[in-house]
């Protein structure tokens, strides 16, 4: 199987300055988000939780209603994923997700601070107590789970790395990139995988190893290397900041698996099912039919016992999460179900106009990757 291109160039050529601008103003947006965030004290030095009964809130819950507002760790600025608008609001699907926990949490989208992260600062952030949860396109691997100290509370979206080329080489695969120059960000899975790959094949390559994924774009514009490898769908966003975005393709070999999901401390079992359980919340939502425009009515009239227990109506799941019966009701009313978020930040009615393919739902014709837990 493999990942889906973005299609209708000239979409992304339009959308292309403004969604530019986008990225600039992500470092100037509000500075109340853009400081460097320091630990809360109600999350330094909390001791191990090894289990919670059902109903009993975890220490990270406890400390995110004292304080009143979830801290999420978000990209810096990636298209379609996290970035500021020329408002300098946080937009994107990740930080949809980030609205949603804050939805159901306190069943405000708005009680949410937004943290921009660094590759290098995700874990560490995470261990310090600076953030709740990381939702920011972070890799699924064992290396990860085993040694960072963190839990991965499952898979928002299925991605998978490639490489990004000027259409005037006439390229049509990666394995005519030998002994190109190829940008890659410096402590990432990309920078693995790209090795992997041209080892396995007997390649030769020039690495261009930047620090951050902007210095990796901005490297590629300014022509430093031939090619630019990283998830295709961060080489989506990149293209649309291109001065002709037309003129670079995204070459059709997807040489690795990248489950995206989010990662919070490993230390809060409780906490990890309240992330887990809103992103099956919202998934499940797409399943049943579930939408943002219909969710108070189906609360309502809904006969379907999946859809009752899903909002609140039947049942005590919320209750088991230490959360309101209707955490969910409150996170689809806030941002919408799955395929609302994906559709409108990365799919038809967003500027990637990227096709849901692995991303898709279990059950669609073709069917997808996105398999939401029952809620029973």
């Amino acid at each position: 199987m493999t990942i889906p291109m973005p299609s209708r160039l000239h979409r992304l050529f339009a959308a292309g300055t403004a969604l530019a601008a986008a990225l600039v103003l992500t470092a100037c947006g509000g500075d109340d988000d853009r400081k460097a965030a320091t630990p809360d004290d109600d999350l330094a030095g909390l001791p191990p939780v090894e289990a919670t009964a059902p109903g009993t809130i975890g220490p990270t819950l406890a400390a995110v209603r004292r304080r009143g507002r979830l801290n999420c760790g978000v990209h810096e600025g990636l298209v379609g994923f996290a970035y500021t608008d020329n408002r300098g609001q946080w937009r994107g699907f990740d930080v949809d997700f980030c609205r949603a926990m804050a939805a159901a949490i306190f069943n405000n989208p708005d009680a949410v601070r937004f943290v921009p992260l660094t590759t290098a600062q995700r874990f560490e952030a995470l261990r310090e107590g600076r953030v709740d949860v990381v939702w920011r396109n972070t890799s699924w691997t064992m290396d990860r789970d085993v040694t960072e100290d963190v839990s991965f509370a499952g898979t928002n979206y299925y991605d998978g790395q490639g490489f990004m080329v000027r259409r005037a080489l006439n390229l049509g695969s990666a394995t005519e990139l030998n002994g190109a120059r190829i940008c890659v960000q410096a402590e990432s899975t990309s920078q693995l995988n790209l090795a992997d790959y041209f080892r396995l094949r007997g390649l030769e390559y020039e690495p261009v190893v930047v620090a951050t994924e902007e210095q990796a774009r901005r490297a590629y514009a300014d022509e430093r290397c031939d090619a630019f490898t990283a998830d295709v769908s961060a080489l989506a966003a990149a293209r649309t900041t291109l001065a002709n975005p037309e003129q670079h393709a995204i070459l059709p070999d997807v040489i690795s698996k990248e489950p995206l999901g989010p990662i919070v401390r490993r230390d809060d079992p409780h906490w990890t099912r309240v992330v887990r359980w809103t992103l099956n919340a919202l998934i499940l939502a797409e399943e049943y039919g579930v939408t943002r425009d219909t969710v108070a009515d189906q609360a309502e009239q809904a006969r379907d016992p999946r859809v009752r227990r899903l909002l609140g109506v039947e049942g005590e799941f919320g209750t088991r999460l230490g959360l309101s019966d209707r955490w969910a009701f409150q996170a689809i009313s806030a941002v919408g179900n799955y395929g609302e978020i994906f559709g409108r930040n990365l799919g038809s009615d967003s500027a990637l106009d990227l096709a849901r393919g692995l991303n898709a739902q279990w059950n669609a014709t073709p069917g997808g990757l996105i398999y939401g837990l029952p809620i029973r």
